[in-house]
């Protein structure tokens, strides 16, 4: 059985990160992390073109939360309230056992282990709290940066590639503690 009620929304934090949720005042952050030519270049995703796109997408971020559908992080450093990036649970499966996390930081963040920290937390949130049995992760096949923190947890690559886009590895990383 699985708990994936988001309200109230569950902020957690590690000892650098508070990871919150997202409003429309986090727009001009959103706008510069989604436009990024750097980060955009291993997603399958239309770029924001201006602060109103942004801001559309965190208005729907939001009402995919409202119905429990997905769970999505603003990464922020605790001591400055930084926005740094955003990680999420979403895609879950119909009997709640499963779900897909995303993730992505700003350029200037990168190298730092924050998102390390970040996933470890959310990980933990999925398994202790969500009480889901597997997560799974798509990433470029060339983005060796999520490629080396997936595998950081222990997330095993699939034999197999997403069908819909065969440049993208499937990950997965099943609960230890269901397994038993």
């Amino acid at each position: 059985m699985t708990n994936s009620s988001f309200t109230p929304f569950p902020v957690l934090t590690t000892k650098r990160l508070t990871l919150r949720q997202l409003s429309v005042d986090d727009g001009q952050d959103i706008f510069a992390l989604r436009a990024d030519a750097a980060i955009n270049k291993y997603l399958d995703r239309q770029a924001s073109k201006t602060i109103e796109d942004a801001i559309n997408f965190i208005n729907r971020i939001n009402d995919n939360i409202k119905k429990n559908d997905s769970v999505y992080w603003a990464i922020t450093l605790t001591n400055s309230k930084t926005f740094v990036g955003t990680i999420c649970l979403f895609d879950f499966s119909n009997d709640k056992n499963r779900c897909e996390i995303g993730y992505e930081l700003l350029s200037n963040f990168q190298k730092q282990g924050i998102m390390k920290e970040a996933a470890g937390k959310v990980i933990d949130y999925a398994f202790q709290t969500i009480r889901l049995k597997k997560i799974a992760a798509f990433t470029h096949k060339d983005n060796q940066r999520s490629t080396n923190l997936l595998t950081k947890f222990d997330f095993k690559k699939s034999a197999e590639t997403d069908k819909e886009n065969p440049e993208y590895n499937i990950f997965t990383l099943t609960n230890s503690a269901e397994s038993i």
